[in-house]
């Protein structure tokens, strides 16, 4: 063999190597805005846990919006190989479009949602209300910061949570019903979305109480810094599931169906779900949950199957246009 001979066959041997590198698959995850940071931190986990497992290099993008508005672009054409959502009606959108599977909330344990949040409050610093529970919301003087249901996902759950605290005190709907439009007599303005709300209340001083994601609370207190506002654990909240779902669509014209779910399960890993704790995010583990009671305080829940069917049901009755939400605020209306 001539030197020659042997200096083409290294160079060969180093062609394949870097055209091995550069053919590391790579997956979207299409995700809504404000788990931005637990997907930053949770990526690299599972980038060194499928190499360390399989031996085998993967990359990670990233693509973060409005949840809503992420379904829409995925379900546009946009090539996301996973979906990681905050609700589950944007998910049944992409199931009804054809692009995740129909049955896709089977796909993966609980519902497939790997994390849930739930719904409280957020006082000025020091409680000046005295705001202890959902009842502390209805009375006269005390304005209360919400996203409007009929935009937001966080709006939704705020209402059903408001509803459902009635319902599981024994209370007729038409009870709820009443309770509710107080509620929203009490509210200056609707925001867009989370943070907009989040913004009303810290930097514009609207309002006495902002309803908001448990989750959002460590967001704020690194933006806003700590000592700024109180949260409250009302008595009875709402589980907020977090959903995921493999882009069918996506995977089978790139065959990354196998890393998409390779991806969705470790979700449900001890690391991811200390990660997801990090971030405020409500583990499934009962073990990682005990070990963060600190942050995440124990209050009765139900879940939004319990009261209402499913959130596509919710979305029906209550958010669609002519529904109860329309039926009970009139915006401006004391």
């Amino acid at each position: 063999m001539t030197f020659k001979t042997t200096k083409t066959i290294i160079a060969a041997l180093a062609l394949a190597a870097a055209s091995g590198a550069a053919s590391a698959q790579t997956l979207l995850n299409v995700s809504y805005d404000v788990a931005r940071e637990f997907y930053k931190d949770y990526n690299a986990a599972f980038v060194a846990n499928y190499k360390k497992t399989t031996g085998k290099d993967v990359k990670i993008d990233q693509s973060h919006a409005g949840s809503s508005a992420q379904a829409r672009a995925v379900a546009d054409g946009l090539a996301a190989d996973v979906v990681t959502m905050n609700t589950t009606t944007d998910i049944d959108f992409l199931a009804n479009a054809g692009v995740v599977a129909k049955d896709w909330a089977k796909r993966f344990p609980q519902n497939a949602a790997p994390t849930t949040s739930t719904m409280l409050f957020l006082t000025r610093n020091g409680n000046p209300k005295g705001i202890k529970d959902w009842d502390d919301l209805v009375k006269p003087g005390v304005q209360v910061v919400i996203v409007n249901p009929k935009t937001g996902g966080n709006g939704r759950y705020a209402y059903l949570a408001a509803w459902g605290y009635v319902k599981k005190k024994g209370g007729t709907d038409a009870q709820a019903a009443e309770f509710v439009g107080k509620l929203f007599k009490n509210v200056p303005i609707l925001a867009r979305g989370g943070r907009d709300a989040t913004t009303a209340f810290l930097q514009r001083n609207i309002g006495d109480v902002l309803i908001t994601f448990e989750s959002e609370v460590v967001s704020i207190e690194r933006e806003f810094g700590a000592g700024k506002a109180d949260a409250v654990y009302p008595s009875i909240s709402i589980v907020a599931e977090n959903p995921v779902a493999v882009v069918e669509r996506t995977v089978a014209k790139k065959g990354t169906g196998e890393l998409a779910k390779a991806y969705l399960d470790y979700l449900y890993s001890d690391e991811a779900q200390e990660i997801a704790a990090k971030h405020a995010l409500r583990p499934r583990s009962e073990a990682v949950l005990k070990k963060h009671i600190a942050t995440f305080k124990p209050l009765q829940l139900f879940t939004v199957q319990e009261l209402f069917g499913s959130l596509g049901e919710a979305q029906k009755v209550h958010f669609n246009d002519g529904g109860q939400f329309d039926k009970l605020y009139t915006p401006g209306a004391k």
